[in-house]
């Protein structure tokens, strides 16, 4: 028996990365998952490599999170091709760093966008489903960016905003059976990392190493970490935690 036996999990931006790892994570532990990604075609690929076990089922789905109605839409095709919803994860995110009289309005707005706007469409999309069984979990992924990070002023905006949304949450949901706690992940390991590196004209395994020594535990993350995370946090032994964050970084922020 896994711990999401006969529960449907959504993960945004799960076409790679974090997104995938996290959705890998609740396919072992035997959910039924739904990729959503900005490409359908990427998300059902993505989806198709899930390890589903016994009758649960994955499936991708389309979807800009940033748009009212297509998140509307995701949640309702998630509900009508797995029979429900129990878990969301709001993990969708991109990148446009820049120092700050170098952003640009739409640097701000997308970034804004998908990640803070994002992350309230689709948790009042599938809230309404959570009321209504009296049952929920969502997962916001913020970062240690939160705290302040030179050239992100857009993104750490972003998931310091994200921390406050879930701590709103955490005291409007909680009466209904819902739980909302966050994620704030150090450096991990990904494609959008290695992106970086390759920005700053830095070897990818260099940067790694760089990252890794930065922190307590000398070796950066990897998705699977923030997976076993959110694992946690969405499962009904975590039912007695609620509007927090959970700073996942190696402990590269007690300093």
């Amino acid at each position: 028996m896994g711990r999401f036996d006969g529960r449907v999990v959504v993960v945004t931006g799960a076409a790679r990365g974090i997104g995938f790892g996290t959705a890998t994570r609740f396919a072992e532990e035997g959910a039924s998952v739904a990729v959503l990604d900005l490409d359908e075609a990427s998300a059902a690929e993505s989806a198709a490599k899930l390890p589903v076990t016994g009758g649960a089922k994955a499936v991708g789905i389309g979807c800009d999170v940033s748009d009212s109605a297509a998140a509307e839409a995701a949640v309702e095709r998630v509900v009508a091709e797995l029979g429900g919803i129990h878990v969301l994860v709001n993990n969708a995110g991109i990148t446009r760093d820049n120092l700050l009289f170098k952003m640009t309005d739409e640097d701000w707005d997308l970034v804004i966008n998908v990640h803070l706007r994002g992350a309230f469409l689709m948790t009042r999309a599938a809230q309404k489903h959570f009321v209504a069984q009296k049952y929920g979990k969502i997962l916001n992924l913020s970062s240690v960016s939160a705290l302040g990070n030179r050239g992100q002023a857009n993104y750490s905006a972003a998931k310091m905003g994200i921390q406050g949304f879930t701590r709103t949450l955490g005291i409007e949901l909680g009466p209904f059976g819902i739980n909302a706690n966050a994620i704030a992940p150090g450096f991990i390991a990904t494609e959008m990392t290695d992106a970086t590196a390759a920005r700053l004209k830095m070897d990818v395994e260099e940067f790694r190493k760089l990252n890794a020594e930065a922190n307590p535990v000398r070796r950066v993350g990897y998705p699977e970490d923030i997976a076993a995370a959110a694992a946690f946090l969405c499962s009904d032994e975590a039912s007695y935690i609620t509007g927090q964050t959970l700073y996942v970084d190696g402990g590269a922020k007690l300093g």
